[in-house]
């Protein structure tokens, strides 16, 4: 079991002394790291103690130390699980061979592309999210957004790690790259679109967290079965710290649906207005914005069909999420049943196995969503409301990549005239007014003994900490 190095200037478990010239291009790029998180981090709890975790060992059960720090001074590392003996190339073509500690020449462009793209989202949702702090709901709220912060931050080291140590200038010039995009820039954007969308309140960033980080943990599902083996080790232990980011975004939606239905109950009626009125958000809106979070997280897969995908499993480069689950490992002369759409038609298709890679993991990604909607639907029967019941939207609604891009289905996958689905699209999404509302609830709240009229308290504080405890030191 890997112990982590924390004399070090950056603190990791690959042995980082001994690789002088990592060391130095690492150390180069710090600098320019924390600079990055002065001008684009959290605003305005900079010079804040926080109440953190921080890993201690890369095992599950010892990760996460806590005490509190300023958020520049949290100890950003390098941090891989332990290396397997004797590992072999579990799927693909070359399955039963070794994995490779180095990069094979022929895929170094694919590999590299692969990690840059993940590596981008990291800083990307660090700056959708650093205006968040001055309208936290509470002092417990506003820890968790600076450790999913601080984390995507970590998270970003791991990515420009293997970009330094594997791929030469040309990593290093994409490590620099991964600092110049910001979220949302016209001209210099980050590179998918779901990161580039504004997180100017905290439903969007339950929602976030919920929906968008759940494609980050199938994401890092993928890469960590690569026969890449520094890839695969690297993303095994971020997916360690994606479930915190995950069960922040689960709580919060939780917390204020509870919320909405302790006042439906209070004041014996379900009226949005009268909702609303009472300081809280209701039912119609939420769904809105589940609406609008889930379909632009579904475009994080790809294409249904993909030639790519058919290519990075063939070659061992990006595995199904958990690919133990399944007989076959190397999928070639099978095939796989979807809906296709040709000509105004929607019909069953069966394509090859290899090219459907991105929609099976979109299907897991979906059932797993589902889980959440499952436990916010039974939370409203247990109030007694039998008539109302949140859902995903089909997965075929508001698609911009794929077989239903651009295409007008609605909510429930119906294929709608396309004036028809345009004078409607705005009822299935937040509407300049419900984000006006929205708005007007995002009142910060500092006083640890006190939550936002819009959400319910936690039912526990962190690390066995009281609810009220002083999670972020601001005197």
């Amino acid at each position: 079991m890997s112990k982590l190095n924390y004399q070090e200037r950056i603190p990791n478990n690959i042995d980082l002394s001994n690789d002088l010239s990592l060391q130095r291009a690492l150390e180069h790029w710090q600098p320019k790291f924390k600079s990055w998180w002065k001008d684009m981090g959290p605003e305005g709890f900079q010079s804040y103690d926080v109440y953190l975790r921080t890993a201690i060992s890369v095992d599950a059960a010892g990760w996460a130390s806590y005490g509190k720090v300023k958020m520049p001074e949290y100890r950003w590392g390098i941090f891989l699980a332990d290396q397997a003996n004797d590992k072999k190339i579990h799927f693909g073509d070359s399955i039963g061979k070794p994995v490779w500690q180095q990069v094979p020449g022929d895929y170094r462009s694919v590999l590299r592309r692969l990690i840059v793209t993940q590596g981008d989202t990291e800083p990307a949702s660090v700056e959708q999210q650093r205006m968040l702090g001055k309208t936290c709901p509470s002092i417990y709220d506003l820890r968790n957004l600076f450790q999913v912060n601080v984390e995507e931050g970590r998270h970003l080291w791991a990515m420009v790690y293997l970009l330094h140590a594997y791929f030469g200038r040309d990593g290093r010039e994409e490590a620099e790259s991964l600092l110049e995009r910001n979220s949302g820039d016209q001209d210099n954007p980050r590179i998918l679109g779901t990161f580039n969308e504004p997180i100017s309140d905290w439903v969007s960033f339950f929602m976030f967290t919920y929906f968008t980080d759940r494609d980050g943990k199938y994401q890092l599902k993928s890469l960590a079965e690569s026969s890449f083996d520094p890839l695969a080790r690297t993303c095994q232990f971020m997916l360690t710290e994606e479930a915190h980011h995950m069960q922040v975004g689960e709580s919060g939606i939780t917390r204020m649906i509870e919320r909405t239905l302790e006042l439906m109950k209070k004041l014996n009626s379900d009226s949005p207005e009268t909702i609303r009125s009472a300081g809280a958000i209701d039912l119609i809106t939420i769904q809105k914005y589940i609406n609008f979070w889930f379909s632009s997280s579904l475009d994080l897969f790809g294409s249904e069909i993909s030639t790519n995908a058919a290519t990075a499993f063939a070659n061992g480069l990006k595995g199904r999420p958990d690919e133990f689950r399944y007989d076959n490992h190397i999928e070639k002369d099978t095939f796989y049943e979807i809906e296709n759409y040709v000509d105004g038609k929607v019909f069953k298709d069966k394509v090859p196995m290899r090219n459907a890679m991105n929609e099976i993991t979109r299907r897991a990604y979906v059932d797993d969503c589902n889980i959440g909607i499952k436990r916010w639907n039974r939370l409203i029967k247990k109030y007694g409301y039998e008539e109302y019941s949140l859902s995903l939207p089909s997965t075929k609604f508001r698609r911009n990549i794929g077989i239903w891009a651009n295409l007008p289905f609605d909510i429930n996958g119906n294929f709608l005239k396309t004036e028809y689905y345009n004078k409607l699209i705005s009822s299935w999404l937040p509407s300049d007014n419900d984000k006006k509302f929205i708005n007007s609830l995002m009142i910060q709240e500092l006083d640890p003994s006190k939550t936002a009229s819009w959400i319910t308290k936690p039912k526990r504080g962190i690390n066995n900490q009281d609810i009220e405890f002083d999670y972020v030191d601001l005197n």
